[in-house]
């Protein structure tokens, strides 16, 4: 059997791909309720403290200087409690959480403390409580963990796939359906240089065929020795729109599935992040028209809805020497949706003195990711407490689900 190497196209799709399960939960069945559950994967490394800014921590403006978002400022942060603002760029975000239907929740962070992208995004989706080789995520063994009450599609079972590459966190026994977007973005340079680092080490040869196509791709269409431009702030947002919107019209048909994932790229902001305008801003500015996309697409299904986003791990709570921030710890994760009891910013506040930091640079974490996400799959799906702690995320039975997420 002759092997291909996949294209770059082909290793990018499952930025855009989603991915959903077919079953409805049996208990949510029997309670009256259809619940909808999507997950989105932010890859890159999100900075929570330039989305969320903790206006009334006293050593806010300290650590970040002009770069720091003010309610009083040019570019007035949106306010969310006497506490925490959110970021300007999401006014979409604002208003579902003065709508009680999104929760903000701060200095989090999965187990993973080290600073790779890969080995945390790979925690992120599997589940697990350090890095390791894994064939399954936490989204498909949840739903592998649930009684199903029957087949949403009443037509047949049969898996279709657009594209090669699945995310981890869906990976495993329970069937799963696909779609990608007919927009794919280019990738940045950075995302080249990591997939072919990985693929280094664990298959040169791979590597060396994707360096050479990488390099044949760009002589091609851009010429000798020229780089690719960077998508543009228009190509960004229709790309995030297209694919979250879709995602969610797939989620809100009678016939549809229930429960998806959806990968979105672009937050490793070392250099020239602009958090209140530039590329942070722009990225959040499109990642809030895609939660107004889902939002609008979900229609009257919007009420019984969930949607996380939570990213491998956060950024450095200072800024670098070219106006980014470097590989940092924890960060913030959202949830938005009509099922939630929102309105609120939970945390565990732990300070931005130099001595409050973690390991000196980043914002120490307080709060468990997997327990914001077993608080959800308990709560919304009825997935099992002891199956949550064995067999979701494995190892977790000290992290209790968080309580009280759900109206």
């Amino acid at each position: 059997m002759r092997l291909h190497a996949p294209s770059r196209r082909a290793l990018l799709l499952a930025s855009g791909t989603l991915f959903a399960w077919a079953h409805l939960p049996k208990f949510a069945r029997a309670e009256g309720r259809d619940p909808r559950f999507l997950t989105i994967i932010l890859r890159g490394a999100l900075d929570g403290l330039a989305t969320v800014a903790p206006v009334g921590d006293p050593d806010w403006l300290a650590l970040r200087g002009d770069n720091a978002l003010t309610l009083d400022g040019k570019l007035a942060a949106l306010k969310l409690d006497e506490f925490f603002a959110l970021n300007p760029a999401m006014p979409n975000l604002h208003r579902m959480f003065e709508a009680k239907e999104a929760i903000i929740v701060h200095a989090i962070a999965t187990p993973y403390r080290e600073r790779s992208h890969f080995d945390g995004q790979d925690l992120l989706e599997s589940g697990l409580p350090k890095p390791g080789a894994s064939e399954s995520g936490w989204l498909n063994r949840a739903l592998s963990g649930l009684t199903p009450a029957g087949r949403v599609d009443p037509r047949g079972s049969k898996v279709f796939a657009v594209g090669p590459v699945t995310p981890l966190v869906v990976r495993g026994p329970a069937p799963v359906l696909s779609w990608s977007p007919q927009r794919v973005l280019p990738a940045s340079e950075d995302t080249v240089r990591r997939l072919l680092a990985l693929y280094r080490d664990c298959d040169a040869k791979l590597a060396g065929v994707l360096e050479d196509n990488s390099k044949l791709t760009a002589s091609e269409q851009f010429g000798t020795g020229q780089k690719p431009p960077a998508p543009g702030p228009g190509q960004v947002r229709a790309y995030f729109s297209e694919a979250a919107g879709t995602a969610a019209k797939f989620l809100a048909q009678p016939d549809g599935p229930r429960v998806g994932a959806l990968a979105l790229d672009g937050w490793d902001t070392h250099f020239n992040e602009g958090i209140a305008q530039g590329r942070l801003s722009q990225l959040l500015g499109a990642l809030d028209e895609a939660l107004a996309a889902i939002k609008n697409s979900m229609g009257p299904a919007w009420r019984e809805t969930v949607v996380s986003l939570a990213t491998e791990f956060g950024r450095t709570a200072r800024i670098n020497g070219t106006d980014g921030t470097d590989h940092g710890t924890a960060t913030v994760a959202l949830l938005v949706g009509g099922a939630l009891k929102g309105g609120r910013v939970i945390a565990d506040w732990p300070g931005l003195k130099p001595a409050n930091l973690y390991q000196d640079r980043d914002l120490k974490p307080t709060i468990d990711l997997r327990a914001m996400l077993k608080g959800v799959l308990r709560d919304h799906l009825r997935a099992d407490e002891k199956t949550l702690a064995e067999t979701v995320f494995p190892g977790s039975e000290a992290v209790k689900p968080m309580a009280g997420l759900m109206a």
